[in-house]
C-alpha cells in the first residue's frame, strides 16, 4: 500500500463512518472498483484499520465531549435530581443499546464478513442501505407525532431494539450510523437525536473493536514504516470525521422533514453503478 492509497482510504472512512453510506462498504468497493491490489482483511492492512478506528472514535469524543461531561456531571448530581435522573437512564439506555453489537458481533461478525466481504456483495447491501434510507424516511411521516421524543424518553426495549439495528453493519454496505438512526426514527426521535444517540453509542462499540484489532497485533507487529503510513492516515481520517460529524449534526437540525433521501439515493446509485462495474 502506498501513502496515497492509505490517505485515500483514510478519507472514505472518516466521512462515510458519519454519513449513514456505510464505510465498511465503500471500503471494500472502491479498491475493487480502482483496482487495488489490496486485501483489506489482511496482516498488512491491520495496523492501517486500528489506527483508522482510532482516528474517527478520537473525532467523536472531541465532539462529543460536552454531552459526555453533561451526562457525567448531571449523574453525579451536580445539576439537580431531574437532569441526574435523566443522565442515569440515557447512560444505562447506552449501554442497553451496546449489547447487541457486543454479543452478535463476538459470535457472528467474522462469519458474516466472510461470506458477504466481497465488493460485489457490499454494493448489493449498499443499495438496500439506500432503500431502508428512503422507505424509513418516508414511513416516519406517520410518527410525526413523536418526534420531538428527548433521548430519556426511551424505553430500554427501545435502546435494544435501536442496538439490534447497529447490528446490520456487520454487512459490508449495510451503514452503522445509519441503521442506528433509523432505529431511532423508528422510535419516534427526531434525525437529529438518533444521530446524537448513534455517536454516543458508537464510540465505546468503535473503542473495544480496535482495542480488539490491536491486541492481533501481537502475533504480527507492524512494520516501523506501516506505523508511520498508519499514524498519519488515522489523522486525516480524524481531521475528516470531525468536519464530517459537524456537518451531520448541522444538516439534520436544520433538514428535519427529509434529511435521509440524500443518503439514500446516492446509496442506491453507487451501490448499482459498483455492482455493475463489478461485474461486467
Amino acid at each position: 500500500m502506498t501513502l496515497l492509497q492509505a490517505i485515500i482510504i483514510a478519507i472514505i472512512q472518516g466521512a462515510t463512518e458519519q454519513f449513514p453510506i456505510s464505510s465498511l462498504g465503500h471500503a471494500a468497493i472502491v479498491p475493487a472498483m480502482l483496482h487495488w491490489p489490496l486485501d483489506l482483511h489482511g496482516e498488512m492492512f491491520l495496523p492501517l484499520l486500528v489506527m483508522l478506528h482510532l482516528g474517527t472514535c478520537a473525532a467523536l469524543l472531541v465532539f462529543f465531549w460536552r454531552d459526555w461531561v453533561a451526562l457525567f456531571t448531571g449523574a453525579a448530581g451536580r445539576h439537580g435530581e431531574t437532569c441526574q435522573m435523566d443522565s442515569i437512564r440515557i447512560l444505562a439506555l447506552l449501554c442497553v443499546a451496546t449489547v447487541p453489537a457486543v454479543l452478535i458481533g463476538g459470535l457472528f461478525e467474522h462469519a458474516i464478513r466472510n461470506l458477504f466481504g466481497t465488493a460485489r456483495y457490499a454494493a448489493v447491501f449498499l443499495t438496500l442501505n439506500g432503500v431502508m434510507l428512503l422507505v424509513v424516511d418516508r414511513m416516519r411521516a406517520t410518527l410525526r407525532h413523536h418526534n420531538d421524543r428527548p433521548l430519556a424518553a426511551l424505553g430500554f426495549g427501545e435502546a435494544l431494539v435501536i442496538g439490534l439495528f447497529q447490528c446490520l453493519a456487520f454487512f459490508p454496505g449495510l451503514s452503522r450510523s445509519g441503521a442506528c438512526i433509523v432505529g431511532g426514527l423508528l422510535r419516534g426521535l427526531s434525525h437529529e437525536n438518533s444521530a446524537r444517540f448513534s455517536f454516543l453509542m458508537a464510540q465505546p462499540v468503535i473503542l473495544a473493536a480496535t482495542v480488539l484489532e490491536a491486541l492481533k497485533l501481537r502475533h504480527a507487529p507492524p512494520q516501523p514504516e506501516q506505523m508511520h503510513m498508519a499514524i498519519i492516515a488515522a489523522i486525516v481520517a480524524g481531521v475528516v470525521a470531525l468536519v464530517c460529524t459537524g456537518i451531520l449534526m448541522r444538516y439534520f437540525r436544520d433538514h428535519e422533514d427529509w434529511a435521509l433521501r440524500p443518503f439514500g439515493w446516492y446509496c442506491i446509485g453507487a451501490g448499482v453503478v459498483a455492482f455493475l462495474y463489478l461485474s461486467f
